[in-house]
């Protein structure tokens, strides 16, 4: 399946604009930043495992980071069975191609791509799948410019403290796309992959369990509905301009140019 630069351009404009959005929002409302930031960088680029990504850049409270998993975790789901059945109905008036551009490059988590793009058939599925991990990748640039801006905010304080300036680098980040990189190369066996794959699975959840044993309802109240709210006004965006993107930009730039 080829989707060309089409597919890069509208998943840059989808990341960049949700975070954009998400920061201006935020403030408007008078949000944690970090909770604002989280929201919008789950919203825009890979769901949960975006914000831990973050998460590690700015290392706000785990509650905080809870509490933006739990708003990416709603609106993809509510995604992933909410497009299979707007395209079905005729309401997504997409070719195949441009709506799984449009599911790729809009829809929160892998997963919910994965289970909205098997819904909509194979054609869709195959494209969603390329274009939502294009998407993925676009998390390390993402990291890279938060840790610059952390840092320099670091700095900033430190030369007004007297202190000196530390800058850390998301190594992690460069890791990731240093393992993309090696397994595009087909190196391992398939049954090595699989049960990376496996632990890969395992220690996530694992994550998530020590994030949210480190959380309480308490402090979702003391959250609020605000990023409840943000991530509503996100995930109307995500919709309505994806939607405006693969209906009239992508045909202009042509599917697999």
């Amino acid at each position: 399946v080829a989707v060309g630069f089409s597919a890069i351009i509208v998943d840059a404009i989808i990341v960049c604009g949700t975070i954009l959005l998400g920061v201006l929002v935020g403030r408007l409302l008078k949000m944690d930043r970090s909770i604002a930031l989280l929201a919008a960088c789950g919203s825009g680029i890979c769901g949960a495992a975006a914000v831990l990504g973050v998460d590690g850049a700015i290392r706000p409270k785990p509650y905080k980071t809870a509490v933006a998993v739990a708003t990416v975790v709603i609106f993809g789901t509510l995604s992933m069975f909410l497009y299979p059945i707007l395209y079905r109905a005729g309401v997504f008036d997409l070719s195949p191609d441009a709506m799984g551009i449009f599911a790729g490059s809009t829809i929160h988590e892998v997963a919910h791509v994965v289970g909205a793009g098997n819904a909509m058939g194979a054609a869709v599925s195959n494209s969603a799948i390329i274009v939502k991990m294009i998407r993925v990748m676009m998390l390390v640039p993402v990291l890279l410019v938060i840790a610059f801006f952390v840092a320099k905010n670091v700095a900033e304080r430190d030369d007004e403290a007297g202190g000196s300036r530390k800058i850390n680098i998301p190594w992690f980040a460069i890791l990731f796309l240093v393992v993309i990189g090696f397994n595009s190369l087909n190196l391992l066996p398939k049954e090595l992959v699989d049960f990376i794959n496996t632990l890969d699975t395992f220690l996530l959840t694992m994550a998530m369990s020590a994030l949210g044993a480190e959380t309480s309802i308490d402090k979702f109240k003391k959250a609020g509905f605000k990023p409840f709210l943000l991530a509503a006004i996100l995930w109307c965006w995500l919709i309505g301009g994806g939607y405006c993107l693969a209906k009239y930009l992508v045909p202009v730039l042509g599917v697999g140019c």
